[in-house]
């Protein structure tokens, strides 16, 4: 079998940022899709699941609310290696397109302060596993070291 293409980027080089992992056109429609790597792969410690669980929940409230892209976000979820996140846009964006909405959720994940949206056993699956301060530590982490002054390297996948 073919290697699927995010299994072509050389994670030993790859740095915090956020990049376009693919784009597809079911339909004709252009669907991007994000790789928002929150740390180095294989060079510091993983994020843990109730961080990400947090992230994911907020993250994904906060998008499909969102005045200019609530109707184009189709997904956004954690990654396996647990790294970082996929966000799927409808439309042909490129990484800096989307640097500003990333610096807004970011902020608003690390500034938050209420309730987790969908933190219930009604409403999730797995409710409990939930932490919001280290998902508010990571979200500043990011915005700070990654987004403020985001770099090329940054944003295009290393070669």
């Amino acid at each position: 079998m073919e290697k699927i293409t995010s299994f072509t980027i050389d994670h030993t080089r790859l740095v915090p940022g956020v990049y376009v992992s693919r784009k597809d056109s079911p339909g004709g429609q252009t669907i991007t899709t994000f790789d928002l790597r929150m740390t180095r792969p294989n060079y510091e410690p993983v994020m843990n699941t109730a961080e990400m669980h947090t992230i994911e929940h907020l993250a994904a409230t906060f998008l499909r609310n969102h005045p200019e892209y609530g109707n184009r976000t189709l997904y956004f979820g954690p990654m396996g290696c647990r790294t970082g996140f996929y966000l799927l846009l409808s439309g042909d964006y490129e990484s800096r397109d989307i640097v500003p909405l990333m610096k807004e959720l970011f902020s608003f994940i690390a500034g938050f302060e209420n309730t987790v949206p969908g933190a219930s056993a009604k409403d999730c699956g797995n409710y409990l596993d939930m932490n919001l301060p280290m998902a508010k530590h990571l979200a500043a982490r990011y915005v700070e070291e990654v987004l403020a002054d985001i770099t090329d390297r940054q944003l295009i996948y290393p070669e």
